[in-house]
């Protein structure tokens, strides 16, 4: 072959390969456009772009009266991209910021932040972090600086904000409240209205701009929907005094843990529940929702059961029972009375002295032939089951029927003295507070209303759970005993001088949760309402002990707190309501029983309301006689300072709120209405001084 030919062939074969190669090229760019394109382009567009959510603002929990219970705060980090700020903008304004940033952060000087800023403006930093979790207040400060006004584009201000929620009284109903947390469990009214509450996330398209910020592309927007707000039937100033009354009493005691609920009688709205559990470190801390948790009540119970009796007619609180000295055999089990002694008694006497034997014999005298028949009044008041108010985690109540496998000789007089029976605290206070209703149970609830911008989206209203819980006869027996608990029996000490209770002490032994009798932990409780002659509110209060405590009784550890919180709610509210003189004198049914008070104070009183009195001296103790619209009649009470007055004629509330008043420490003993004293009338006393009054 010639040299020419072969130089034509091997410019063909080159030629050729060249072209072959391009139409490869050629053939992959077709594939990749047609085959992979879209899933390229998907991709191409996914690096610059992406699909956010814009979050809804969690609505507000308020309490009855308008107070902030929990709340959504915004909280801001913020960054700044050096990159976009001009030196000479920098430069003119570095000072400023400097200044302050220290002054609005206050986490560090002027001059650090002076050196800081340029350093990272000299590196050309990006994403300097310049603040975390920072306030709203704070963050619009640090918008309106120089250089950060002029937004993420040419100020380098780059912000990204989180949403925190906050309970601004911290561990204040915080059980009830409840907690909301992202990825968490949540508890309370958060999570019994969540959906209610969280209201509905919007989305927005964010493309990514020169120096990696997102910007929303304008129109992109599907705005979020807020969650709506609750009002709360709590009322602030009362849960405060029921929590503060509790932990008084449970650090005082050093007690496993204490729960309190305050109820308004005639609507079942829930004021205050105070759920304090005792921690590690010897605090307390609303750990537990323990006011909806099943326990055996002890004495507490006997109201069911009078109510019961009361209800068929068995017997009446005037009918006599034999305690037999405090204790009584049932099968092969004894019944005993924590205070032996005891003979024969009226119902009211031996209800009021919480009497396990007389209360266990009623039951099994006029039950043990049909137990059914109690049983079923169980029923009937619902005691079997959930008390339906709206918080989620409430646990069923165990009442036994003689159907059960448990049930055996001694189920009916141990169920009488409330054992081998499980009800929760806010349960016991719904029956107790149907008393007070005259025999109307009502429903327990804690919110009046979902709220949209100051407007009521939907309102609650008072719930009628049993019309009629017992006879209105059963109920006005009731009510006698609850009364005379106070007035003689084992509530005697929590007397008030200007208001009347009606309630039961509870005394039982645990055994439950790993717990067992030996362990020697108690449950002591006092459930109530004042004032007796019309009710207003209803207070359970339900405290377990440590371990062989030295203090257990219902009457020791848990009444205590019930007169606590009486007494703050009815100086604040019910006293003021009722009558401007009624800091002067207790209720006592349909009539006002003055309370002897100094005459100066009297007097000082009297002119502050423009009441016309007569005149007393300051030395000598003066007791109403007449209240009317426009005048006070007094009358001076011969008590001079120094001596021991006469208490001979005195009601034993009168008594005490006198030698109270005279500085003297006042014991009581003995059960009856005529009062004795150990320091007789007309002797010299001193401050401090004991004075024993024995009731016979």
């Amino acid at each position: 072959m010639s040299v020419k030919k072969d130089i034509r062939f091997r410019v063909y074969l080159s030629f050729t390969g060249i072209l072959l190669f391009a139409l490869l090229i050629l053939g992959k760019a077709a594939w990749v456009q047609v085959v992979q394109g879209p899933k390229l382009r998907y991709m191409a567009r996914n690096m610059n772009l992406r699909n956010d959510t814009l979050f809804s603002e969690r609505g507000n929990i308020y309490s009855e009266d308008g107070v902030l219970l929990c709340s959504t705060i915004p909280q801001f980090d913020l960054h700044i991209d050096f990159s976009v700020i001009k030196k000479d903008t920098f430069s003119k304004y570095i000072d400023t910021l400097a200044t302050s940033f220290a002054a609005i952060l206050k986490d560090k000087s002027k001059a650090a932040y002076y050196n800081e800023l340029t350093a990272e403006f000299n590196d050309t930093a990006r994403y300097y972090e310049l603040a975390h979790n920072l306030p709203y207040y704070d963050y619009q400060l640090i918008k309106q600086l120089p250089i950060m006004k002029l937004g993420s584009r040419k100020g380098g201000l780059v912000v990204e904000q989180k949403n925190k929620r906050v309970n601004p009284f911290n561990v204040m109903a915080l059980r009830t409240i409840g907690l909301w947390r992202k990825n968490s469990q949540v508890i309370g009214l958060e999570a019994t209205y969540d959906s209610v509450l969280k209201g509905e996330n919007g989305h927005c398209i964010k493309q990514r701009m020169p120096g990696g910020q997102w910007m929303i592309i304008q129109g992109s927007e599907l705005e979020p929907t807020n969650g709506f707000d609750l009002v709360t039937t709590l009322d602030v100033s009362i849960q405060d005094i029921a929590e503060h009354a509790l932990e008084s009493q449970v650090s005082k005691f050093e007690c496993l843990y204490g729960t309190c609920i305050v109820m308004e009688v005639k609507t079942g709205k829930i004021k205050a529940i105070a759920n304090l559990g005792r921690q590690k470190d010897g605090s307390y801390w609303e750990d537990f929702n323990y006011a909806l948790i099943p326990t055996e009540p002890g004495s507490t119970f006997k109201l069911m059961t009078l109510l019961s009796l009361f209800n068929d007619k068995h017997i009446t609180v005037d009918d006599q029972v034999n305690a037999q000295g405090g204790s009584a055999s049932f099968g092969n089990r004894t019944m005993k009375d924590s205070h032996l002694g005891l003979g024969l008694l009226s119902v009211k006497q031996a209800f009021a002295l919480s009497s396990n034997v007389a209360m266990a014999k009623l039951a099994y005298q006029f039950y043990a032939a049909n137990p059914t028949a109690y049983t079923n009044f169980l029923k009937k008041i619902q005691l079997d089951q959930k008390t339906g108010i709206d918080l989620l985690g409430e646990r069923r109540p165990v009442v036994k029927t003689p159907l059960n496998k448990s049930w055996s000789a001694t189920s009916l007089p141990w169920m009488a003295t409330g054992y081998e029976v499980m009800i929760a605290p806010l349960r016991t206070c719904m029956i107790y507070n149907a008393v007070a209703n005259n025999g109307t149970m009502m429903k327990p609830y804690l919110v009046n209303a979902i709220r949209s911008f100051d407007k009521d989206v939907q309102v609650f209203t008072p719930e009628v759970v049993v019309p009629q819980i017992a006879s209105k006869d059963a109920i006005r027996q009731a009510r006698q005993a609850l009364e005379e608990v106070v007035l003689t029996g084992t509530g005697k000490h929590i007397q008030s001088p200007f208001y009347s209770i009606a309630g039961k002490t509870g005394t039982a032994q645990v055994a439950d949760k790993g717990i067992t009798y030996a362990d020697g932990v108690y449950q002591g409780s006092f459930v109530g309402y004042f004032p007796a002659n019309n009710p207003t509110y209803t207070i359970a209060v339900v405290i377990r002990t440590k371990p062989h405590s030295g203090a257990y009784y219902g009457g020791t550890i848990a009444a205590p707190v019930f007169r606590m919180i009486a007494d703050k709610i009815y100086a604040n509210s019910i006293g003021q309501n009722h009558h401007q003189l009624d800091s002067l004198a207790k209720v006592n049914y349909s009539n006002v029983v003055a309370v002897a008070q100094q005459g100066s104070k009297v007097n000082k009183l009297m002119q502050a309301l423009k009441y016309k009195s007569a005149n007393t001296s300051n030395a000598t103790w003066t007791q109403l006689q007449d209240v009317s619209s426009t005048g006070a009649k007094t009358a001076g009470v011969p008590i001079y300072a120094n001596n021991m007055p006469d208490l001979s004629n005195m009601h034993l509330s009168r008594a005490i709120a006198l030698l109270e008043a005279c500085g003297l420490k006042v014991e009581v003993k003995g059960v009856g209405q005529k009062v004795t004293q150990s320091i007789l009338p007309g002797q010299k006393i001193v401050k401090g001084q004991k004075v024993t009054i024995t009731l016979n």
